[in-house]
């Protein structure tokens, strides 16, 4: 394949790039890597070509991005509960729809929401006022989204079809600080009863964010969260 500065010969480095996307398990459609050649200088070199085009791929919707094949998606009865365990060799990328923190009570992270909004976090049972420059502006937001978890993700295939997964350990990156859209590579895991079992060595993270759908979550995140803990918007 091409190496350093691109040759300047589309159909090089069109192959250049779509290998490099296929080995990160994101391989694009012909349609994508189309309309992402006809944005770029063909003489770039060709490591930042592939960068940008990884970068670009992240932040899409990898139903209408990404190729599909069998072996790339989940079967379509995945989520069976009548099926006790199986074992999914992979890879298989997904894209994150949904989390939740199961470790914390909804009410509790309604709060959490609510002081972040004030200005406010906790620092054991101190209330402490966040000036934002101080540590940059999502300071806040990573304070109330630590947590232990465990963590209960909506994931989504390229062939569209939905997964909820559960996080059994502690997994890097996980959480609701994660941007929805982000993509990951699942691996050599199980499945009980329809429900994906996430551990540290079967999970890769490559992140990304669809900006669409991250921002109507975290615009939604307190409403669907009192919801769920049974109480109305606008009530206590």
């Amino acid at each position: 394949m091409a190496s350093g500065n691109g040759t300047g010969n589309a159909e090089e480095v069109t192959a250049s790039i779509s290998a490099f996307l296929a080995a990160k398990h994101v391989p694009p459609t012909q349609a994508w890597m189309t309309a992402f050649i006809s944005t770029i200088r063909l003489n770039t070199p060709i490591v930042a070509l592939q960068k940008t085009a990884l970068f670009r791929l992240l932040a899409t919707d990898i139903t209408t991005s990404t190729t599909k094949s069998a072996a790339s998606c989940f079967a379509t009865n995945i989520t069976d509960p009548q099926v006790k365990e199986r074992q999914v060799r992979g890879p298989i990328t997904v894209q994150l729809l949904d989390v939740e923190d199961i470790g914390r009570s909804r009410w509790s992270q309604v709060e959490a929401i609510e002081a972040q909004e004030r200005g406010e976090t906790t620092k054991g049972r101190e209330v402490i006022r966040v000036v934002p420059d101080d540590n940059g502006p999502d300071a806040a937001t990573q304070n109330e989204s630590k947590s232990s978890g465990p963590h209960k993700l909506l994931l989504q295939d390229a062939n569209g079809l939905h997964v909820y997964a559960m996080e059994l350990t502690s997994i890097n990156g996980v959480g609701v600080q994660m941007a929805v859209g982000a993509k990951l590579v699942l691996k050599d895991f199980i499945v009980a009863r329809g429900l994906i079992l996430l551990e540290p060595r079967n999970v890769e993270m490559l992140g990304g964010k669809v900006d669409a759908w991250d921002r109507k979550w975290k615009e939604d995140r307190k409403k669907v969260l009192k919801e769920k803990a049974g109480v109305r918007e606008g009530g206590g």
